[in-house]
């Protein structure tokens, strides 16, 4: 059997739209049409069959918008529905998106049945006042209750989302709210800066944000209390206790295979050398009214692929192995060892035996890394000044998920 593959589905209704979020979600409407989605999820999966033809599912992510809007019953059909269009492995991950506001008593038991193992809980932050400002519905009180109900359901494998770098916050609040994560005891912790993305409620009306050597303060405390607490940082914005990194987010970061169904969905298949990118429309109304067969393919072009490549690969602390990059892309080594080079001289890339991986500097100064591998990147392009702050690498999860994909 080839190479396993992963899925990621996309359910794009909120109670409401956060301020700081440009992903493709939608405040719902009154009544969630769970089933016609999740058979529109379903044809989107069929048409996209030929894709995975051969390959085993090694894990389903379901992210949003908020998954945890659709009660167990449809996320039974939606994961029974995978199941019985496709191989998938015996110890599959799947994670499920949720929303500590969103999800009524009970509710982790069933999506637990339905074959659910890992959630990734939105809890951003422990401060009320903080969660006020970034929009959230929830309240602190209900992080630690939603994780009494995911042990409850047997659900031990669950990671924390959390911000920094928030408006106001001072570094010992950033502390803070990591400590009170971790003694939440979860598997996982995601921990990334608050960005002003384009498009979104706070790039237009931006709110006071710590300086960025506050924010550089901030993020170096909080991973010393990370590490501190036995969690290993294995990606730029990701902390794991020992076998629970993410497996779904390895695969985007090491440039693996995967599909995505869904309004807004992206994804990426290496079938017969040429590297296949699907995207969904974005519209949840012309998902549905199509039956989930809005969507187009594109083969990307040899020259991108380095810097897609690179746009995953330089987020992991473990970097990448040239040989890996020759399998993923079809492409020669050679094409990277200009800007590698040119990066290496200047102290922001380690490369030893083989492998290569963002020095501390190079990780402070991520984005510039990643932009020395774009198609129109000139020899010589490293010769300037870096940016003078720090980059800034928002989370996991869909293309931002391909350049973030989740949590």
């Amino acid at each position: 059997m080839s190479a396993p593959i992963a899925v990621y589905v996309h359910l794009p209704w909120c109670v409401r739209k956060c301020p700081y979020c440009d992903f493709n979600s939608h405040a719902a409407p009154g009544t969630i049409p769970e089933n016609a989605y999740v058979q529109s999820l379903l044809a989107d999966l069929e048409a996209d069959l030929d894709l995975a033809t051969g390959r085993e599912v090694a894990t389903v992510f379901l992210g949003g918008g908020t998954p945890s809007l659709f009660g167990p019953d449809a996320i039974d059909a939606l994961i029974s529905g995978i199941r019985a269009r496709l191989a998938v492995a015996p110890a599959v991950e799947v994670t499920m998106e949720a929303n500590p506001g969103t999800v009524e008593h009970g509710h982790f038991a069933g999506y637990a049945a339905a074959g659910v193992n890992r959630v990734s809980l939105g809890s951003q932050s422990f401060d009320a006042r903080a969660l006020a400002a970034l929009g959230r519905i929830h309240g602190p009180d209900e992080i630690p209750a939603a994780v009494s109900e995911l042990r409850a359901a047997g659900i031990a494998n669950f990671n924390l989302d959390l911000m920094y770098a928030l408006p106001g916050q001072t570094v010992g609040a950033a502390v803070a709210d990591v400590e009170a994560a971790i003694a939440l005891g979860p598997a996982h912790v995601s921990h990334y800066q608050l960005t002003l993305e384009p498009g979104t409620a706070f790039f237009h009306h931006p709110p006071p944000l710590p300086s960025d050597d506050l924010a550089w303060e901030m993020q170096t405390q909080c991973q010393q209390a990370l590490a501190r607490a036995g969690f290993a940082q294995y990606e730029v914005s990701a902390y794991a206790r020992p076998g629970r990194q993410c497996r779904h987010n390895l695969n985007y970061w090491r440039f693996g295979d995967y599909l995505g169904i869904g309004a807004g969905a992206h994804g990426k298949v290496k079938v017969d050398g040429a590297v296949i990118r699907t995207e969904k429309s974005r519209s949840p109304r012309i998902y549905l009214e199509s039956g989930g067969r809005a969507g187009e393919r594109r083969r990307v072009p040899a020259e991108e692929l380095p810097f897609e490549f690179m746009l995953n690969a330089l987020r992991l602390s473990e970097g990448f192995a040239l040989a890996d990059f020759e399998l993923a892309t079809g492409l020669s080594e050679a094409q990277l060892q200009p800007a590698l080079e040119r990066l290496a001289s200047r102290g922001l890339i380690d490369r030893e035996r083989g492998r290569c991986r963002p020095t501390d500097l190079g990780y402070r100064f991520l984005n510039d890394l990643q932009a020395e591998f774009l198609p129109e990147r000139g020899a010589g392009s490293a010769s300037g000044e870096l940016c003078t702050a720090p980059s800034r690498v928002a989370p996991d999860t869909d293309f931002r998920r391909f350049v973030r994909e989740v949590r």
